[in-house]
C-alpha cells in the first residue's frame, strides 16, 4: 500500500501547535493582547517557567509579538502576529467540531469547571 508523503509545511504547522500548551496559549490571545500575568492566570497547570518558553518559541515562530513599554515598571504585552490570527477559523472550527462532537459527561469535573 503507498502511503502519500507528508507535506512538510503541514507537518511543521502540526510539531508547532502540538506542542503542549501551545494551542491553549494561542486560543487566549485570540481575544486581544494580554500580560504574562494574565495568560497564566487563565492557564492555572502551567509553570511559569514554561509559559515563558512557549511565548518565547511562538514569538521566534511568527505567531506572537511581545511588545515592551517604557513604563515604570516596564510592561510587556502579547498578542497575535497577523500569521496568529490566521489561525482563529481554524479554532474556531475546532469549537464548533468539540459542541458537536464531544459528550459533555465523558470530560471529568476539573475540566467541566474550568470551561
Amino acid at each position: 500500500m503507498n502511503q502519500p508523503t507528508l507535506c512538510p509545511r503541514f507537518e511543521k504547522a502540526v510539531e508547532i501547535l502540538s506542542k503542549r500548551w501551545v494551542s491553549f496559549i494561542v486560543f487566549q490571545l485570540l481575544s486581544g493582547p494580554k500580560r504574562f500575568s494574565e495568560i497564566e492566570a487563565s492557564l492555572p497547570n502551567i509553570s511559569g517557567r514554561l509559559l515563558s518558553e512557549r511565548l518565547k518559541e511562538l514569538e521566534i515562530d511568527g505567531i506572537v509579538n511581545r511588545a515592551v513599554y517604557p513604563e515604570t515598571p516596564v510592561r510587556i504585552e502579547y498578542s497575535l502576529t497577523t500569521m496568529g490570527h490566521a489561525l482563529a477559523p481554524i479554532f474556531n472550527e475546532i469549537v464548533h467540531w468539540s459542541s458537536t462532537w464531544i459528550d459533555a459527561s465523558s470530560l471529568n469535573v476539573d475540566e467541566q469547571e474550568s470551561k
